[in-house]
């Protein structure tokens, strides 16, 4: 594709140059931070990165030089995105909502946010060669005055999980490889989220009509974990259906694994146990953002009529309007455009997968591969499952410099007759066995740690 290369080169060029660190530049490093600038020539950007570019390069950047370099290296992330969601949108036959969502222009607490920026530029300052635990623990308390504001919640915990990856590979100078593109994707997000107002997703409408559940995507952290429901939104004024997306997230201890996950989540969103019964929702009045987001709220939805999650996808995902994108969300590794595939071809492969084989699909002749990583343990979904699917609802991920298949449900045949296999499958609760265990598992470790913290209050 025209142009994606090199804006990926120059983004590989500046995320080179945070490796050593910006307090003093050699050579190398200024020759990839001219490289950025260069990128961003004849773009309203193009000034204010070039100068930023040079004083970064003689050792005399300040924080205002760093917000520029990484607003230039997030728009040429941007444009990739852009392409990217061009070609995805070629494949799946869908129109695009809006170019991109609308930003808020709420104001922010100035000083913590000033805090945070001042630590991200010490961080650029020695590079991820030259961090320690001094450096590293600056942070913690700018997370702590962040947490009581909902509005700086998301850097707060943008900031909190970055420091503790850092942490855990302290010191720099011994670390055999630099996660280099991952530490700046979230140096410079974090950096930009510190503008004031850049991390408000501003409520646009409400949303009344019925909701059918695609899929669940369960993604889990060692202290966190998320669920986030695709599914198209049938308005009942008649307009155009759309895809929209409803999230709940809950700390988590790491003792929580498995099935035992959506215990932490159901309390935060009843359409758990609709998408686990297969089920529709009615939806009254919901907060919606621009970019598709449903602020969910149990008062405004209740259950409806049993909804066939592959029937959705045959019927429904086709002539649905896809989301809009938020500013800052323009990045290829945030594309998860849902999809539908049937009566592809399954291709096995000696890979690194869950089960040591690697899935590819086949459609309409061309290679797909199937992440099958990204398939949580939390559900009966299975690698084994999708290599002997006919059809898949997933979705349409960019990793590594290629298109990839992320599934939440299949169909398969078991003795003769077609079942669908969901990753989302015991959501709302399960009678499989394994599925049991592990939410035992999960109540006797929470009921522990209830009894404990409330020990410690009691002192």
């Amino acid at each position: 594709m025209d142009g994606l290369d090199e804006a990926l080169s120059a983004v590989d060029a500046f995320d080179r140059a945070l490796v050593a660190g910006l307090l003093r530049p050699q050579p190398a490093q200024a020759a990839g931070l001219t490289e950025l600038a260069d990128a961003l020539a004849g773009t309203p950007l193009a000034a204010r990165v070039a100068e930023a570019a040079e004083k970064t390069a003689a050792g005399a950047a300040n924080e205002d030089h760093f917000v520029a370099l990484a607003a230039a290296r997030a728009a040429l992330l941007g444009s990739v995105h852009d392409a990217l969601t061009t070609r995805a949108a070629e494949v799946t036959g869908r129109s695009g909502g809006e170019e991109t969502a609308p930003a808020s222009g709420e104001r922010q607490a100035v000083n913590v946010l000033a805090a945070a920026r001042s630590w991200l530029s010490d961080l650029a300052r020695c590079g991820w060669r030259g961090i320690d635990h001094e450096v590293v623990s600056g942070v913690a308390p700018v997370v702590s005055a962040m947490l009581p504001d909902p509005s700086l919640r998301r850097l707060a915990t943008l900031l909190d999980g970055f420091a503790a990856e850092l942490a855990a590979s302290c010191p720099g100078a011994a670390l055999e490889r630099v996660p280099a593109r991952r530490w700046a994707d979230l140096w410079s997000r974090a950096m930009l989220l510190t503008l004031p107002g850049a991390a408000d997703a501003p409520v646009t409408g409400t949303a009344t009509g019925r909701l059918l559940p695609l899929g669940v995507d369960l993604q889990e952290h060692a202290t966190a974990v998320q669920a986030q429901v695709h599914a198209v939104f049938e308005p009942a004024d008649g307009t155009a259906p759309r895809l929209v997306r409803a999230s709940a997230s809950a700390p988590k201890p790491d003792t929580v694994v498995g099935a035992g996950l959506w215990q932490l989540l159901r309390p935060h969103l009843s359409l758990l146990g609709a998408v686990g019964e297969g089920r529709s929702m009615e939806l009254d009045g919901m907060p919606v953002t621009a970019e598709g987001d449903l602020l969910w709220d149990d008062a405004l939805a209740r259950p409806g009529e049993p909804a066939d999650a592959f029937a959705t996808a045959r019927v429904a995902l086709p002539v649905a309007t896809d989301a809009a994108t938020a500013p800052l969300d323009r990045h290829p590794a945030r594309l998860a455009v849902p999809v539908f595939l049937e009566g592809y071809v399954v291709r096995k492969h000696a890979g690194e997968g869950k089960d040591g084989d690697a899935v590819t699909f086949i459609a309409a002749g061309r290679p797909l591969p199937v992440d099958i990583d990204r398939i949580p343990t939390a559900g009966p979904l299975t690698p084994k499952a999708v290599a002997a699917s006919g059809a898949c609802i997933g979705l349409l991920r960019w990793d590594a410099g290629a298109f990839r298949l992320q599934p939440l449900a299949v169909e398969t045949t078991v003795r003769k007759k077609t079942v669908a296999v969901h990753a989302g499958g015991w959501a709302g609760g399960t009678d499989d066995k394994a599925g049991v265990k592990a939410e035992k598992a999960a109540t006797d470790a929470v009921a522990v740690l209830r009894e404990r913290a409330g020990r410690l209050l009691r002192k």
